[in-house]
């Protein structure tokens, strides 16, 4: 009997690395991986879907199912996670020193719905009481001028947006001071290209982000995995195979991070960084799985609708395959 063909796009990850050279295979699926920078991955997915699968920023696939017939269904994988402390920028021409420095402020953002910022409003929120509404937010292109968001948005009013100049890119606006913080997924060039014009908030983020983790268990997720509806309509254990495959080749790294005959990155104190990653987070410290992740989900679904992103709350489980929400048991 045949295998299904599918196309998955998705990034060069080491928890994915054996989907993508064929040491571990989905069940029934004759997969094609396609190796992508998110940011194309995301644009091509959600404007064209042009593969059976992909890597999909959380934020933006719950805007699309805000839609009447929506195009995608989630698995409880997730690729990236990131704490978000390390990822506001400010300039130093701004006089930010504390987060409530931020009120009034001109905060740039590539893209409003990206799934970093809608973290990191939720977090300068309930955390430090900076709402969402109290700034002024600048979206376009961080290193390139024009990008547009994925998605067209209908934001409320008292959510205050203006597009950058065509000509303009976050990245240089923040280190001539022409916004005052940005809330971003990558780090702008500038921060490194033109010293002591742009700072971080938190400088000690490391010790913040470890305490957030300790006070909420919350290890916040980008991206899930997202399949095509009208695949997964006709052939439904797709959903099961690829979160099962995504586990096997998850598992593969957690073994071998923790290989002491030979390093597997170039980090030379891997072993210490998992020990460490265990000793906060626990053994499963990148869980995929619906149950052990139902308290980040519900955290990230309050901000998005809260900041305007969905027009009502998402409950948890409408984000996945309903195949994917238990297990069988033996």
């Amino acid at each position: 009997m045949s295998k299904l063909r599918l196309t998955l796009a998705c990034w060069e990850y080491d928890r994915t690395r054996a989907l993508a050279d064929g040491s571990v295979q989905p069940e029934g699926i004759d997969l094609n991986y396609i190796n992508l920078h998110v940011e194309e991955t995301f644009f091509r997915m959600l404007r064209h879907r042009e593969f059976g699968a992909a890597e999909m920023s959380l934020s933006s696939y719950c805007v699309s199912l805000m839609r009447e017939e929506p195009a995608f269904i989630a698995i409880p994988v997730f690729p990236s996670r990131f704490f978000r402390h390390s990822c506001i920028f400010v300039s130093a021409k701004s006089g930010i020193r504390e987060p409530r420095d931020l009120i009034g402020k001109r905060v740039g953002v590539p893209e409003y719905q990206m799934t970093a910022p809608v973290w990191i409003r939720g977090i300068l929120e309930h955390e430090y009481g900076v709402k969402h509404t109290s700034v002024q937010y600048c979206t376009g292109g961080e290193e390139q001028p024009g990008r547009d968001e994925k998605l067209k948005l209908n934001l409320p009013p008292e959510v205050r947006l203006r597009r950058i100049g065509p000509q303009q890119t976050l990245a240089q606006m923040i280190a001539d001071g022409e916004i005052d913080a940005m809330h971003t997924a990558r780090i702008p060039s500038t921060f490194l290209s033109r010293p002591g014009t742009v700072r971080r908030l938190f400088e000690n983020y490391v010790e913040v982000e470890r305490d957030y983790y300790r006070r909420t268990k919350i290890f916040p997720i980008m991206h899930t995995v997202v399949i095509r509806r009208d695949l997964y309509r006709e052939h439904p254990w797709v959903a099961q195979s690829l979160a099962k495959a995504f586990a096997q080749a998850q598992r593969k790294v957690y073994e071998n991070l923790y290989n002491t005959a030979a390093l597997t990155t170039m980090l030379p104190w891997q072993v210490a960084h998992v020990e460490e990653a265990r000793r906060e987070l626990g053994e499963d410290w990148w869980a995929y799985g619906f149950a052990a992740n139902r308290h980040v989900l519900d955290a990230f679904l309050d901000y998005h609708h809260e900041q305007g992103l969905s027009r009502r709350r998402l409950a948890p489980e409408e984000l996945f395959a309903a195949e994917t929400l238990e297990d069988f048991k033996i």
